[in-house]
């Protein structure tokens, strides 16, 4: 049979599943939950200060509680994009965010760092899986042609949500202390996650018998995941690149409130401010740089890597410069670091949705929520989680000025990544569209059935 054809039942991929209205209703409600599944994400940053001074913190826990969550997303994300391939991703993602926001409003009932650093990772345990699923669904609902943009918008919904909780959580620190700042981002979201279930789902996709069973199985799936690593080495490079590139991301995200606290003289309110707007930034740079992606591999595909790639040693280059100018014998006004730190953030999310769509074109169309959770993994655990634990440990040991000096150059291993990985795309394009068979037949390294 053809898969491609047959995904979630449309005549073929450059149709819509149920038409217009259905498709941006289910990318509407989509991009709302991600907004506040960031915000829920992101809104301790701001606080950094007021938990610092009210436990002693060292910079190393408040990043861990930043970390944590990324480091559950990443190992909860495959079992839950399983059975939503399998079963419903409706109804898996808002089970997701009942359990996320549930999860953040009992941040605020938390007395010591081990309970909250535990919240903490529950809020990752619900959001594990949502934007895998979430870039499937939408992906499904759009024609092809349209999804290079749509990533990019889904994940830049992601930085919006990032900028209210930086903002919200600061303001609210200030006037009502940092526990009510929990409280009031997380009850909207358990209304969101109720409207979700008006969305459309896609019919599950028949797989073959082989293939069924590996997705049922613990074995099968650990070999799955070794079986499309290893069958296409776009997606292994693309996940070297999109985790290395979040790495960079993260740390901006999470250590600019305390650098601006810290290194420019703000209280932690206006620091909150200025740094809600550096991720409003990353958002509109996100859409910015998947239009330009998507416009300069229209008449060559390939393109788009190298375009990445440019756009990843750029953003190394421009914030290491605006981190570090009084390092380089530079001697820059707080306004004007303040500027080059904001291109910076406008350039650094470049990857998000294109590295989501390279991902939807080499991934069978049966398991795409599992291939992509495969890049949230990486993205989770080798990114968004290493970036502000190693920026933070950076900060102890040499100060947090040089911290953020020296991870950005993560984005040149996200760019060379990138230049490797466009060297298979064609082909892992090619064969995304056949039958999969995952038997000992078609894959001696799978063993028997």
């Amino acid at each position: 049979m053809d898969l491609q054809s047959s995904t979630a039942g449309r005549p073929d991929e450059n149709s819509y599943l149920f038409g217009r209205g259905s498709a941006w209703f289910a990318f509407a409600m989509t991009i709302g939950l991600m907004v506040f599944d960031y915000v829920d994400r992101q809104v301790i940053v701001s606080i950094f200060p007021h938990l610092k001074a009210a436990w002693g913190l060292s910079d190393k826990q408040l990043g861990a509680l930043v970390s944590v969550v990324s480091i559950t997303v990443a190992l909860g994300g495959i079992p839950i994009a399983l059975v939503a391939d399998r079963f419903s991703r409706v109804r898996s993602i808002a089970a997701m965010a009942i359990v996320w926001c549930l999860a953040t409003i009992s941040c605020m009932f938390t007395r010591n760092y081990a309970q909250l650093f535990t919240a903490r990772a529950i809020v990752g345990a619900g959001e594990a899986g949502y934007g895998s699923v979430g870039a499937a669904l939408i992906s499904a609902h759009f024609p092809a042609r349209m999804r290079g943009v749509l990533m990019s918008a889904f994940f830049a919904s992601a930085s919006i949500g990032s900028v209210l909780g930086v903002l919200v959580g600061g303001l609210i620190a200030e006037k009502w202390g940092w526990q009510a700042a929990f409280g009031v981002v997380g009850i909207p979201g358990l209304a969101m996650a109720t409207l979700y279930l008006f969305v459309r789902d896609y019919k599950t996709v028949e797989l073959t018998p082989s293939l069924e069973y590996a997705s049922h199985s613990v074995g099968g799936v650990l070999r799955r995941i070794f079986h499309v690593l290893a069958r296409s080495r776009t997606l292994a490079w693309v996940c070297v690149a999109g985790a290395a590139q979040c790495v960079v991301i993260s740390a901006v995200w999470a250590w600019t409130p305390s650098f601006l606290n810290r290194v420019q003289g703000l209280d932690p309110a206006t620091g909150a401010k200025k740094a809600a707007l550096v991720v409003l930034l990353g958002a509109i740079g996100c859409l910015a740089t998947g239009y330009i992606v998507d416009r300069a591999s229209i008449s060559r595909p390939l393109r788009k890597f190298s375009t990445l790639a440019a756009l990843c040693v750029l953003t190394c280059l421009v914030l290491c410069f605006a981190y570090g100018a009084t390092r380089f014998g530079l001697a820059l006004s707080p306004q004007q670091q303040f500027a080059l730190i904001g291109l910076g953030a406008f350039l650094m999310t470049c990857t998000a949705g294109p590295v989501a769509a390279i991902v939807m074109n080499v991934v069978h169309p049966g398991v795409r929520s599992t291939g992509a959770s495969v890049l949230s993994l990486v993205q989770n655990l080798f990114g968004l989680a290493a970036g502000p634990f190693i920026a933070g440990a950076l900060s102890d040991a040499v100060g947090l000025e040089l911290a953020l000096t020296i991870v950005p150059a993560f984005g040149l291993l996200a760019a060379g990544a990138l230049m490797v990985a466009a060297r298979s795309y064609e082909a892992d394009k090619r064969s995304a569209g056949e039958p999969l068979d995952l038997g000992a037949a078609s894959n001696p390294l799978l063993g028997a059935a």
